[in-house]
């Protein structure tokens, strides 16, 4: 069985301990090799370790978890984020192209996100994705969108954007200069932007 090393930055003890325990017991195939109890000793363990994946928790002293991009030129390791229950919040990875937990964290979502992570073939050009996701969670409206282009990550601001259109099962985006197809129906970006002020639901398609 491949092992993939993994790093847990929180600054709760108890959700560290909580976390590695489950990982132990439900997800064999991933080894803790550090913990961090805030943003910046968790960038001296990553840098030091190497890992392949590291769960960070959004909410912290000092330093919120996604300004971890602040700290590296470029982040060849998967996060998973881990919250407390906040719809916006939700949303805001959602936009962004990102996974997360929820606590009190739910074992099947975290089998969910480990083999998502498992899944990928690459771990590389995420930079976009945390940025926007910084970007939305500092603001009070979302103001960028991540969608996959051509294998990568594509970032769209939400002020660029004239429609979403509806075709089938996917979803164009009407730019100014351009549009693009993304696999995701109408419904999903309706839900995403439901309470966004530039945004409403003028047709069904």
């Amino acid at each position: 069985m491949e092992k993939y090393k993994a790093i847990i930055i929180d600054d709760e003890s108890s959700a560290r301990s909580i976390l590695e325990q489950l990982l132990n017991r439900f997800c064999p195939d991933i080894q803790v090799v550090g913990t961090g109890s805030n943003l910046m000793e968790g960038v001296e363990i990553i840098k030091a370790k190497e890992p392949h994946l590291v769960f960070l928790d959004v909410e912290m002293p000092k330093y919120a978890g996604y300004e971890i991009t602040q700290f590296f030129d470029s982040i060849d390791f998967e996060i998973v984020f881990i919250t407390a229950y906040d719809q916006y919040a939700i949303k805001a990875f959602e936009m962004s192209a990102v996974d997360y937990l929820l606590k009190p964290i739910d074992i099947d979502r975290l089998k969910s996100a480990v083999n998502k992570f498992k899944e990928k073939q690459t771990f590389t050009g995420m930079e976009k994705a945390y940025q926007a996701l910084k970007s939305n969670l500092d603001n009070e409206t979302f103001s960028r969108i991540i969608i996959p282009h051509q294998g990568q990550q594509k970032v769209i601001k939400t002020s660029e954007v004239i429609a979403f259109e509806a075709s089938e099962a996917y979803t164009s985006i009407h730019l100014e200069d351009g549009k693009y197809m993304v696999s995701k129906n109408l419904k999903h970006f309706e839900n995403l932007l439901e309470e966004h002020p530039r945004f409403f639901r003028s047709h069904k398609s």
